[in-house]
This record gives structure tokens, sequence and C-alpha cells, in this order.
């Protein structure tokens, strides 16, 4: 089925659901002052989300070879804070890992409805721009059942999201992509999703 136009004009609630740890060398972040928006994109739960992840501060991409080492080292380092905080408030919601370089990441995500657990593969490579330009998260097989999402399942992030991004290059990472990008989404399309009967659960 062909993927249908992508209409990102509604905001997405702060995610409710359940990531899991990732093994890397340990590495003291400075915080740095994040530019959230005003309460309307950014309300109170996102904001607590936010304030407890490590800000990033290497301004490198995958073209940037040893400082791209040192970036991975922050990314993997806010991941794993990102994870704890989600299992210590119970909230554990997705698998991630990448290839060896850092450029290409995988894993599973899921969304707990009605006492379900309905489970995705996710995927996405990071950019050559990137920490500029954030990546775009696919779940491949939910291609074609929402409008929020473009051609190959990549998921149709709100209006706020990129500009909210580029307003804390580079201090944003992946943590933070999970936290405001995929979470919410999921939070808002799998429920509709089921409710539409395009997706059933796996066990059934």
């Amino acid at each position: 089925m062909a993927a249908l136009p992508c209409q990102c004009a509604r905001p997405f609630p702060v995610p409710s659901g359940n990531m899991a740890p990732l093994p890397s060398p340990s590495l003291a972040v400075t915080p740095l002052p994040v530019l959230l928006p005003p309460v309307k994109m950014a309300d109170e739960a996102t904001r607590r989300v936010v304030a407890e992840l490590p800000l990033l501060k290497t301004n490198a991409g995958p073209r940037d070879r040893e400082l791209w080492v040192q970036r991975l080292k922050e990314e993997y380092q806010a991941l794993i804070k990102y994870v704890e905080n989600n299992k210590n408030a119970d909230n554990d919601w997705f698998r991630l890992e990448s290839n060896k370089e850092g450029t290409r990441w995988f894993g599973k995500c899921w969304y707990i409805h009605d006492l379900l657990k309905y489970e995705f593969a996710l995927e996405f490579d990071i950019p050559v721009t990137y920490p500029s330009t954030a990546p775009e998260i696919a779940i491949p097989e939910l291609d074609g059942k929402t409008a929020k999402m473009y051609r190959g399942g990549k998921i149709c992030l709100t209006d706020h999201f990129k500009p909210l991004w580029a307003r804390n290059v580079p201090k944003f990472g992946l943590a933070h992509l999970m936290a405001l990008g995929l979470g919410p989404w999921l939070a808002v399309e799998i429920p509709d999703l089921i409710a539409k009967g395009l997706i059933e659960h796996k066990e059934k």
C-alpha cells in the first residue's frame, strides 16, 4: 500500500510506554541550557524528561572521524541515562543498537495498550549533516497505514520538532530524538491504528 501524504499539524503528547541499556564508556557531560518552546509544545512532563537527560557538547557528524568518536561517546551516555530514567519510572519502551561506525541504528520499540504489548522494528541512519539535521526514524511495517508517515515507513513528526531540534544543536542527540520524537508519535498513532483495526496484537 502506498504511503499516505503526511499531515503533521497536531502536536503529540508525552510518551507513555517502555529503552535499553547500551554498553558504552562513561563520559561526563557539562549541562548546557536547553531551549524549549512555550508550554504549548513542551508541557511539564516533556520538560522533566529533557531536563533529566545529559546535553551533548561535541558538534560532529560521521564525516568528522575523531570528533565523531567523541560525539558517539556522548550519545551513548545520554542514551544510557535515558534508559535508566525510563526503567526507574517503569516506562521502558525500546531497545536500540548501532553498527560499528555508529552510522546506522536499529532495534525495537513497543507500546502498551489495554495491557497488550505492540512491538515494532525500527531503524534510522545518521545524516551526513548530523547533528544539524535530525535522523528520520522508520517503522517499516507501518508503512502506508497512517497519514503521519512518509514513504518507506519514516515517521512524520510535528511541525514543532524540527525548529526545536535546530534551536538545540548540538545539545540534542539520539536520546532526545526518542524522547521528543518517537515516543510521542507512538502515543498518538498506535492507539488510533488499533482502534481502526489497522494493526492487531501479534499473539491473536
